[in-house]
C-alpha cells in the first residue's frame, strides 16, 4: 500500500532560520529520503516553496476564481512530502516518527485512496 507523509510547518518558520541551520534541516531530510530509498519504500520526495508564491484556484459559477498568496488566514502550510510505496499503515508511522521534520513540524500520515467510498453499493 502506499502512504503520503506530509510535512505540516507552521507559517513563516523558515525565515526564523538562518542559512546554515536551513542547509542543516534540509540536509537532515535529505538523509531521511536517502534511508527510505535504501529500503525500497520511496516513491517520490518533495519540498515545496512556502505560501509566499502559491495561488489557489477554485469555480465561481461560470468563471475560475484566483487568489494570490501568502493567505493571511493560514496558520500552517505543507512545506513538502515523501510519497511512501509497499508499506502498511503501522510502518508508514514507524517512518513517520523518524522524519526530522517531527522535531519542528507536524507528519501527517496519509493513506492514498480514491475520492469515492469504494464500500458503498
Amino acid at each position: 500500500m502506499s502512504y503520503m507523509l506530509l510535512i505540516v510547518e507552521p507559517v513563516g518558520q523558515r525565515a526564523t532560520r538562518n542559512e546554515a541551520e536551513g542547509r542543516e534541516a534540509y540536509a537532515q531530510m535529505q538523509r531521511f529520503g536517502a534511508a527510505l530509498a535504501a529500503e525500497g519504500k520511496l516513491q517520490a520526495v518533495e519540498s515545496l516553496a512556502s505560501t509566499a508564491s502559491a495561488v489557489r484556484v477554485s469555480q465561481a459559477p461560470g468563471q475560475p476564481a484566483l487568489r494570490d498568496g501568502p493567505f493571511a488566514e493560514a496558520k500552517e502550510m505543507i512545506g513538502g512530502f515523501f510519497l511512501l510505496q509497499n508499506v502498511d499503515r503501522d510502518e508508514a508511522i514507524a517512518w513517520a516518527q523518524r522524519c526530522p521534520a517531527a522535531a519542528w513540524a507536524s507528519v501527517e500520515v496519509r493513506a492514498l485512496a480514491p475520492c469515492f467510498d469504494e464500500s458503498l453499493p
